[in-house]
């Protein structure tokens, strides 16, 4: 799909921003020490897996159909996506009080799937290795009179994505660089538009699979790349030519650039550790999104202590003392004959059990 429009500006940004106050979730920014060590810079990372559906795609849907006039609202949109961009179009339509339809791939995972038939959005379902998702809800959107809400190549939709970054900008300040994910580039052209508009000197550096990297290779031929779909588990981004709206000339050196991650599967972007991947990275996006700001050497890390290690995890046990026994002191006296006195100053002690000739009931014990 063709699509002209006017330059997206941080006013736009502003403006999706000032529209989604209190219908979007703020996410919050987190740090890691251990990660703030293993980069050597201070690391920001902008959590948007607590976003309203789970991914940042919430953000642009919900500008660009609430912007919509009421003749076309009441009519419904039309949307396609492997399931971010789904649960977000069926979540604002709903928010909206209108009716969403979804293109989704058959191999989509269920759970996402799932979700978006809940938000209350019907689902049509075709093969993203032969078909061509946009044909199908172009179509969808002549025969019923819907909307079409693209997953980025759409003004709204970019400055909506944007307002995340803008929201790290505000509370971190000016950064050395933004790293974000790139599939249909929608993102991380909203992200450029903020971080840029506000911070010049700040890079904006897009991180895409090393079998989907179409946008790599468009920004180095000067013109929009398609590659072969792309199998990977970072299914957000399986996108095989960048958007329409992203056309432009190769950025000057040193202002931005996009890079392949290793891996065709990304399984090494999904988590720094077993023991540390949590909060996880948002639905679909295993690269994450974080930004950084410079700073001196890293600290050296702390070295591990293997005793303490083995003690944490059951293997070492500190040794089993053995349980001292005590009892309190009982004072012994004897007991005098019936109708004489005690010893030990008048106390009479209670007959005791086992001394010779002791019967059962009685009060004394014999001598």
């Amino acid at each position: 799909m063709t699509t002209t429009a006017e330059p997206i500006t941080l006013d736009d940004v502003r403006s999706a921003a000032a529209r989604l106050r209190g219908v979007a979730h703020r996410t919050p920014v987190l740090r890691s020490r251990t990660l703030d060590a293993l980069v050597g810079a201070e690391v920001h990372l902008k959590c948007e897996n607590f976003q309203r559906v789970g991914a940042f795609k919430f953000r642009g849907a919900y500008n660009t159909v609430s912007r919509l006039t009421p003749d076309r609202l009441s009519r419904g949109v039309v949307a396609y996506s492997s399931g971010n961009h789904a649960q977000a179009v069926a979540l604002a339509a709903r928010e909206l009080g209108t009716t969403a339809v979804v293109v989704m791939p058959e191999d989509a995972p269920p759970s996402k799937r799932a979700a978006t038939e809940g938000y209350g959005a019907t689902v049509v379902a075709y093969d993203r290795y032969t078909g061509d998702r946009a044909a199908v809800a172009e179509s969808l959107a002549a025969e019923r009179g819907l909307t079409l809400v693209p997953p980025y190549d759409h003004p709204h939709v970019i400055a909506g994505q944007g307002t995340a970054a803008l929201e790290l900008v505000e509370e971190t300040g000016e950064l050395g660089a933004l790293i974000a994910p790139v599939g249909g580039g929608g993102l991380i052209a909203g992200s450029a538009v903020a971080v840029k508009g506000l911070y010049p000197a700040t890079r904006v550096i897009g991180v895409e699979p090393e079998a989907g990297d179409d946008t790599r290779r468009s920004l180095e031929a000067g013109r929009r790349v398609t590659v072969p779909v792309p199998r990977t588990i970072a299914d957000g981004q399986a996108v095989p030519t960048p958007g329409e709206l992203l056309r432009r000339e190769p950025p000057p050196a040193g202002r931005g650039r996009a890079g392949r991650r290793r891996g065709d599967q990304g399984g090494d972007a999904v988590r720094l550790h077993p023991a540390e991947d949590r909060p996880r990275t948002e639905r679909g996006h295993p690269a994450g999104r974080a930004a950084h700001r410079p700073r001196g050497p890293a600290p050296a890390p702390r070295r591990p202590d293997p005793v303490r290690r083995q003690r944490r995890h059951g293997a070492l046990r500190p040794p089993v003392r053995p349980r001292r026994l005590s009892r309190a002191p009982v004072p012994v006296t004897r007991m005098a004959p019936p109708g004489g006195r005690a010893d030990d100053e008048g106390v009479r002690a209670r007959p005791s059990p086992h001394r010779a000739g002791h019967r059962k009931g009685a009060g004394a014990c014999s001598r």
